[in-house]
């Protein structure tokens, strides 16, 4: 049976809403945790600055030491709740594409993991992104290209058309 499931994509792709479509369609209940749920939880004096995580002005982010440190510990963290018989859905933006990706699957080892990429026209999620007001504007073009590079994936949704309820399905379709 699937343990984890890594929703990566670019700010604003819809991997949030995908996560919560697929809480409610999966029989069984699932954690959903994100990078947003890392950053939250740091203190704010890393949240602006050179050591933690940064957001540039053009929608650029900066990771440094200490962000890499703690992002090392919240991965294994995330995989001893699986190993311990949580099911999650990770909702991850991989900056460093398949680096970020190695990192997770070391973490993961031998959990059933179902890899998803979550596309979005980069328009599209820049008007997202407009429309939600809490992200630096930039980002999710930014983002758009660059965290799917060197990936691989067991399937791929894209949110340009479909809604989050209809990738959720897709994707709920394979999990063993």
């Amino acid at each position: 049976m699937t343990e984890v499931i890594v929703l990566n994509g670019g700010s604003s792709s819809g991997k949030s809403g995908i996560a919560r479509c697929l809480q409610a369609v999966l029989p069984d209940p699932c954690l959903a945790l994100g990078t947003d749920t890392l950053v939250d939880a740091m203190p704010a004096s890393l949240q602006a600055s050179d050591a933690g995580i940064e957001f540039a002005p053009d929608g650029q982010v900066i990771v440094g030491p200490e962000f890499r440190a703690l992002e090392a510990a919240w991965i294994e963290g995330v995989a001893a709740m699986a190993r311990a018989g949580a099911r999650v859905i990770v909702d991850e933006v991989f900056l460093g594409g398949a680096d970020s990706q190695k990192r997770w699957q070391k973490a993961l080892g031998e959990l059933r993991v179902l890899w998803v990429g979550v596309r979005c026209d980069s328009a599209v999620a820049a008007g997202r992104e407009v429309a939600r007001g809490d992200r630096v504007i930039g980002m999710a073009a930014s983002q758009a290209d660059v965290v799917h590079r060197g990936m691989a994936y067991d399937l791929e949704v894209d949110t340009t058309h479909a809604e989050s309820m209809e990738c959720a399905r897709t994707i709920a379709a394979h999990v063993s």
